[in-house]
């Protein structure tokens, strides 16, 4: 059975960020430590400033709640909300964040060393994920549908779930995001 290890936003305490800028509750770091590859997280964004540089990972971004933000990459601007798709950027950019409208919430992935990926959940519709680890944040409460047919679980909201063998295929009758680490054939 490769049922996933639940965890809610609400049971992990937030830690501040190295800039002052916001907290951060990490809600899995595989490998434990400092020489971590998959590193998931929900942020709460309180001030505008500088993201903290993370050189060598790839980050991905989305907004949960609030008005949103505006994430500036040089002189390019990203407007994001929670409409938006996952914004994905190098760790070793300097970014600016502006908030919208007051404080937001967002969900973040970061990959060390590994592919991976976050896109949106499209509710009832099958992912097969091309990752050996994956995961399903949820924004709402919902069932969650693993490949093998006992694998029927209900999924509480502002919670994620993380397969460290993924499964084949996956589905979610709610809204959230896929998150996907590491090569499907890599050995864990």
């Amino acid at each position: 059975m490769t049922t996933g290890t639940t965890v809610r936003t609400s049971e992990v305490a937030s830690q501040p960020w190295r800039n002052g800028g916001g907290v951060t509750r990490p809600l899995l770091v595989s490998p434990r430590g400092d020489r971590w590859q998959v590193r998931v997280s929900v942020a709460d964004v309180s001030s505008n400033g500088p993201f903290s540089r993370f050189p060598g990972v790839q980050r991905w971004f989305a907004v949960l709640d609030g008005a949103g933000v505006v994430l500036t990459l040089g002189s390019t601007e990203h407007r994001l909300d929670a409409a938006s798709d996952a914004f994905s950027f190098r760790g070793d950019v300097a970014v600016r964040c502006r908030l919208v409208d007051g404080p937001t919430r967002d969900l973040n992935l970061m990959l060390n060393g590994v592919p991976g990926s976050m896109r949106r959940v499209v509710a009832g519709e099958p992912w097969h994920p091309q990752a050996r680890e994956c995961g399903l944040y949820a924004t709402t409460a919902g069932r969650c549908d693993a490949s093998a047919p006992e694998e029927h679980e209900p999924m509480p909201a502002h919670a994620l779930r993380w397969w460290s063998k993924a499964p084949e295929s996956l589905a979610f009758d709610g809204d959230g995001w896929w998150l996907s680490a590491g090569a499907k054939d890599a050995a864990p």
